[in-house]
């Protein structure tokens, strides 16, 4: 098969499109034929040089998200079909979904929403799964609090923009200048462009703040909480020590139940996957590339 291979942990300069040996499904695998991946840019720093059983590896197919459809079960699979039309998040210390196919656990996909095609499926799992966990599983949003998102307008923060709105919260969008139509018309109260106005005076307290940018933003954020509320960040450690809120750093997990509701919400129109750039899979080191220097709303997603 045709696949996005890295050899040795050089960044994005070290992605080829390169003959890869066609995966075999495991035990309790499907294998999918991948009709669309999503990427995240920095996903290469990630610690993944190791497999889970410690030994090195000595090739990385990089990319996490994928829609596609199911063209073989491992031994023991159930609850899925040859035909099935499915999307999710991968396991990051397997090869990733960069390629014309890739084999996934079984448990870490669920039913592609039929609302939209592939490329937007494929723009769901991980912003969705990191938006959805912020939320509700760390930040326990409820209808009528105020939640301020963070990098509102990246393939993370939309998703949390519209989450929180389906929620019944009061949402107030932080980002670039460029990302207030974007962030508004998905459903933000308001919208505090951080390039031109200072966060201290645009936002009040919040009950939850959800941090999905890092960095100086992340610096500025430790008033911006409430007493008795919580931050979340996706990006890095808070660094503020409060001892009256809640900060929480977190990883995003796989969690089936989670697509389930996500593939639901965009179903019935409470959730518009956010594509910034599609490019066909010979072209990745660009579409990383192009994601990398900032700028492009949405995920950036490769088509094989």
């Amino acid at each position: 098969m045709k696949a996005i291979r890295i050899h040795k942990p050089t960044g994005i300069d070290g992605l080829a499109c390169e003959e890869a040996p066609d995966p075999t499904p495991m035990a309790c695998d499907v294998l999918v034929k991948v009709a669309a991946c999503g990427i995240t840019h920095n996903e290469m720093d990630y610690p993944i040089w190791t497999c889970r059983a410690g030994h090195q590896r000595t090739s990385i197919i990089p990319g996490a998200e994928v829609s596609g459809v199911v063209v073989a079960l491992g031994l023991g699979t159930a609850g899925i079909a040859v035909g099935d039309e499915v999307f999710g998040l991968t396991d990051q210390w397997r090869d990733g979904t960069a390629a014309e196919y890739v084999a996934v656990e079984a448990r870490n996909l669920a039913p592609k929403p039929q609302a939209v095609d592939h490329v937007h499926a494929a723009a769901v799992p991980r912003a969705g799964l990191t938006a959805w966990q912020a939320l509700f599983d760390h930040g326990k949003l409820d209808k009528g609090q105020t939640v301020v998102i963070h990098g509102a307008g990246g393939a993370v923060g939309s998703t949390a923009v519209q989450l929180a709105r389906w929620a019944g919260a009061e949402v107030i969008g932080t980002g670039r200048s460029h990302s207030r139509s974007l962030v508004l018309e998905l459903g933000a109260d308001r919208f505090a462009a951080l390039d031109a106005e200072r966060l201290e005076e645009t936002v009040s307290r919040a009950d939850l703040v959800f941090d999905a940018a890092g960095g100086q933003v992340l610096a500025q954020s430790a008033w911006v909480v409430k007493p008795g509320g919580t931050l979340v960040s996706a990006a890095a450690f808070p660094p503020f020590g409060r001892e009256d809120a809640t900060e929480i750093f977190f990883i995003q997990e796989q969690n089936r139940a989670q697509l389930t509701e996500l593939a639901r919400l965009v179903d019935e129109g409470h959730l518009r996957p956010q594509v910034g750039g599609v490019y066909p899979l010979g072209q990745a080191a660009e579409a990383y590339r192009a994601k990398a220097a900032g700028g492009i709303p949405g995920r950036v997603v490769l088509q094989p």
